[in-house]
């Protein structure tokens, strides 16, 4: 079965050391560890976890190597990312916000997952984030938190 490659934003990082969600942040990290899913980071990812405490810094560096893919952001993904701005899906000061979700579309990943949901787990950004990439030849990009993509339990499908 192939696994899913996603994309995580750094939100999804931090989430393990945040009491509203760390259970589904550690077990989406998880999912990554048993091999389940390949996490996709970018250099934006990088640079963020840079000023990040200790703790959230070391987590990826703890995940087995075939759990992680890099993903660079490309010039490809830089005018992906403008080309949100200016279609007013967010502002230029959600610059990064923009760029990890132009970074998710342009490496092909299955999806992004963030705590965002102001600026990209939201249902009117989703459409708007879709609809740019479609205009510029790109597929939808599935966009959700990581409480959709975490087993709750259920025994009656098989999940991501």
């Amino acid at each position: 079965m192939r696994r899913f490659r996603v994309y995580v934003d750094t939100s999804v990082i931090g989430g393990c050391f945040d009491e509203v969600f760390t259970e589904d942040s550690k077990a989406f990290l998880d999912r990554a560890r048993s091999g389940k899913i390949v996490i996709l980071v970018s250099d934006i990812v990088i640079a963020e976890l840079e000023t990040a405490p200790p703790e959230v810094r070391n987590l990826l560096p703890g995940l087995p190597s075939d759990a992680v893919e890099f993903v660079p952001f490309t010039k490809e993904a830089e005018e992906l990312r403008d080309a949100y701005i200016a279609a007013g899906v967010v502002g230029r000061t959600q610059i990064d916000d923009a760029a990890h979700v132009a970074t998710a579309t342009v490496s092909h990943a299955d999806a992004i997952v963030s705590w965002n949901f102001r600026h990209i787990v939201r249902l009117d950004k989703i459409k708007a984030y879709n609809a740019v990439n479609l205009l510029h030849g790109y597929g939808i990009l599935t966009i959700l938190s990581p409480k959709e993509v975490v087993d709750h339990g259920s025994e009656d499908e098989e999940q991501v």
